[in-house]
């Protein structure tokens, strides 16, 4: 039985030596993502949720909507309405003011209502030769004149008021239930709440 030769291999006589190593594979690229590597983790499903509505926030934005819409013509309306059919709603709007907070110069009465002070001279000399209003010296100044309501000023706009609340009140009486007269008066202290922070 021969024995075989240093260099062969077995039976099927090819050499036998130490198997041959694969090469090291080369890095891949930075920024490239080498064939067959895993994907990138997905980011959790938490990340791609949309947030959630917000029910409150939504119900505050439609009232707040809503509420402009129902008390802006109502406000227009009220202040629109002049018993004697001759003040304009300038005219009423710088007696409300002067009645509000006290006397003034012409111009402080016009950056008060966002007019030009050219314009208030004109609302205010039609105010006076109605005797609603009377234009007196500063006594602190006497370089300024200062506007204020008269007698007759002052009773003719609380009148005014006087007639509004009656229109109001008699459109509530007719218009709304025993029920929706208590839901509105329970929502009046709603209002003089936000009132403040508008």
């Amino acid at each position: 039985m021969s024995t075989s030769r240093a260099g062969t291999g077995g039976p099927t006589g090819l050499p036998t030596g130490p198997p041959e190593q694969a090469a090291p594979a080369e890095p891949a690229p930075t920024g490239l993502v080498r064939t067959g590597a895993a994907p990138d983790p997905a980011p959790p499903a938490a990340a791609l949720a949309e947030p959630a509505p917000d029910p409150a926030g939504d119900l505050a934005a439609r009232t707040a909507t809503e509420l402009r819409a129902a008390l802006g013509p109502l406000v227009r309306r009220l202040r629109q309405f002049r018993p004697d059919g001759e003040l304009t709603l300038s005219q009423t709007s710088a007696l409300v003011r002067l009645d509000r907070d006290g006397p003034a110069t012409a111009s402080e009465l016009a950056a008060a209502e966002g007019i030009r002070p050219q314009s208030m001279c004109t609302i205010v000399g039609a105010l006076q030769d109605r005797g609603l209003v009377g234009r007196d010296q500063d006594p602190a100044d006497g370089r300024r004149m200062v506007v204020s309501l008269t007698q007759a000023g002052r009773e003719g706009l609380h009148g005014a008021r006087r007639e509004r609340a009656r229109r109001l009140t008699a459109a509530i009486a007719a218009e709304l239930t025993p029920a929706e007269q208590e839901r509105l008066a329970a929502a009046i202290p709603l209002l003089e709440r936000i009132t403040p922070h508008v």
